[in-house]
């Protein structure tokens, strides 16, 4: 993205390249099969959920390669946003004014970058519970191949790859919360890739001075 423009005609920002948007719906769509069949897996009353995705022969098969695929695209977004997701100083402040983040107070929030605590913290769930939804499903997907004096992994990958589920489902609930409702216009931004400057100022105020400030020297 950084060979791009940031700066767009019309009053407009680039929030987001294709590349990245692509990456993005590649881990969502992805992830949507996994929650889906997964359900399906968890309890005999959500096994419907099995129908939605192609029947419940073809969901089993599946859901192992949607979780490489789900995998694939986490790693990608690590090489995408990996360094802007470190946590900084000005962090701390953001979290101490979290309140008013809940209370959609955000006029009384500290400046954010192009990436705030809050996304930060939720790329890094993803990121962590993914690989270890991996380890654990390939020990399932695989078992034949735990030899029987490790056969105590087994149960082990089940308990991991259930809490981590668990762990996505609400990260996913809170993620899809903060694209529609809690920052509004950043949904649409993953779809089109752009943003007003209005919305950049005020939602990442850091992230858009700094986008001005490229600007000026560039010219």
């Amino acid at each position: 993205m950084k060979h791009e423009p940031y700066l767009l005609p019309n009053g407009r920002v680039l929030r987001y390249s294709f590349h990245e948007r692509m990456i993005h719906w590649m881990a969502g769509f992805s992830y949507l099969y996994l929650l889906l069949t997964g359900l399906a897996f968890w309890t005999p009353s959500l096994f419907w959920l099995a129908l939605l995705c192609g029947g419940t022969t073809i969901s089993r098969e599946l859901h192992p390669w949607f979780g490489l695929v789900f995998v694939v695209a986490v790693f990608l977004m690590f090489g995408m946003w990996g360094r802007q997701m470190k946590e900084t100083p000005a962090d701390k402040a953001w979290w101490a004014a979290i309140g008013h983040y809940i209370r959609n107070e955000d006029d009384k929030m500290p400046s954010a970058d192009r990436f705030n605590p809050g996304q930060k913290l939720l790329f890094w769930g993803f990121f962590v519970n993914g690989i270890l939804l991996l380890l654990s499903g390939l020990i399932l997907w695989f078992p034949q191949y735990v030899p029987w004096s490790l056969h105590v992994v087994r149960p082990l990958a089940v308990f991991v790859h259930a809490v981590c589920f668990l762990l996505t489902v609400a990260l996913f609930i809170i993620h899809v919360y903060m694209g529609t409702a809690m920052e509004r216009g950043a949904f649409g931004s993953v779809i089109r890739g752009d943003v007003s400057r209005a919305w950049a100022n005020h939602h990442h105020h850091s992230w858009y001075q700094q986008i001005l400030r490229d600007s000026e020297s560039q010219k």
